[in-house]
């Protein structure tokens, strides 16, 4: 979470004094149909529907595209597995490709990891980082594919001058307390599709044929599920909404300046970004030669008190240590495991994905601070400087 303050107290007081925290007592004017209008404008989009997570975004979204069991969706290697656990909450196997150097989907890998089977891709903008979408949407085209965009950590960013989650068939979004923008838990699914935005309407409201909006639904009603977001929630959201686009600029505005500053005093490069100005400016990315060397940098560092990490060490966002997934224990039921009912098609391993363990294991992240002074930001700078030497 980086900024919350007395606006989201009073955001939450007054959907407590007003009695409604149901989001359809109020229909339209409920604070979540706000939120719900307020992100597709800024996203641009037709549509939006909150959710609980965005987890729930990217089910929504798949069961939106019409993705279920014998389907393979294909997902990056380096993300949080809940990307992978999507494609499985409809049936369908996740199939899991290469990160290049940008740490984002490899296009070439994507293009390589496509079967009969293979319906939808899931690019994620992993730590803010823009995908290849020019590469990722030529694939899709040419292989009539879908595109469901993980934006969970990429709130508000933009490639080619177009939002995160506007370039696909649909994207996703996380509002969790590690996210850009913060209600503690939440999401959205935001798509300019009708009949994505109608199916997921009514996945995510077991309810959704009992709604004022159920006359306007062409789609016919199937057994939903209940990914409902609250008022107290959206309030949150709406006040978030309003903080992103100068949170966003006082993030990429201390990543230049910390760019400028380091480039050329190690023997690193940063990873490559594939839309600078999209780039959230939350994370900076330095890759190393070696993993040894990595290493050496990343505990001078830590030694310096300087914010610093490595995405090999991040744990559940590294596929190897996806169990779930690599043990193909899709379900809490046989009946429902989305890999028995692929009958065996696709094969996982710890080292399917060299290439993605080779650039995580070689790179430092540093991160910005938009609630940091320029004094401090010239300190931790310099500190940097001292640790690469």
């Amino acid at each position: 979470m980086y900024i919350m303050g007395q606006e989201e107290v009073d955001a939450v007081r007054r959907v407590i004094e007003s009695g409604q925290l149901f989001r359809y007592l109020g229909g339209n004017e409920s604070e979540s149909g706000r939120f719900e209008a307020e992100w597709a404008s800024k996203i641009g989009t037709r549509y939006a529907v909150a959710v609980t997570s965005g987890t729930a975004a990217l089910i929504t979204g798949l069961v939106g595209m019409g993705i279920g069991p014998g389907d393979e969706v294909i997902v990056p290697a380096y993300t949080f597995m809940a990307t992978a656990l999507g494609p499985l909450a409809v049936g369908a196997v996740p199939v899991i490709a290469e990160v290049d150097t940008s740490l984002t989907i490899d296009p070439a890998d994507v293009e390589r990891k496509i079967t009969p089977r293979t319906k939808a891709i899931i690019p994620v903008h992993m730590v803010g980082l823009p995908c290849n979408m020019d590469a990722i949407m030529d694939i899709a085209r040419r292989h009539t594919l879908k595109v469901l965009e993980d934006a969970c950590q990429a709130d508000g960013g933009s490639y080619g001058g177009k939002r995160l989650g506007s370039i696909g068939d649909a994207g996703a979004f996380s509002f969790n307390h590690y996210k850009i923008m913060t209600c503690g838990e939440g999401g959205a699914l935001v798509t300019d599709n009708r009949e994505i935005y109608e199916r997921a309407l009514i996945v995510h409201d077991g309810g959704c044929a009992f709604r004022d909006h159920a006359s306007g639904i062409t789609t016919p009603f199937f057994a939903g599920m209940n990914f409902r977001i609250n008022e107290i929630l959206s309030a949150i959201l709406r006040v978030q909404l309003a903080r992103l686009d100068g949170m966003l600029d006082a993030m990429l505005t201390e990543k230049r300046l910390m760019m400028q500053a380091l480039e050329g005093t190690g023997d690193f490069v940063f990873n490559p970004i594939h839309d600078v100005e999209g780039d959230c400016g939350t994370t900076l990315g330095m890759l190393f030669q070696t993993p040894g060397r990595m290493r050496e940098v990343l505990a001078n560092l830590e030694a310096a008190g300087v914010a610093a990490s490595t995405p090999i060490d991040s744990g559940k966002h590294v596929y190897t240590n996806w169990d779930p997934i690599l043990n193909k224990m899709g379900s809490h039921h046989p009946d429902l495991n989305a890999y028995h009912l692929a009958k065996g098609s696709v094969d996982y391993s710890a080292d399917m994905c060299p290439k993605t363990l080779d650039y995580l294991a070689r790179t430092i992240f540093l991160y910005t601070n938009p609630a940091r002074s320029p004094a401090e930001l010239d300190v931790m700078i310099e500190k940097v400087k001292s640790a690469l030497e």
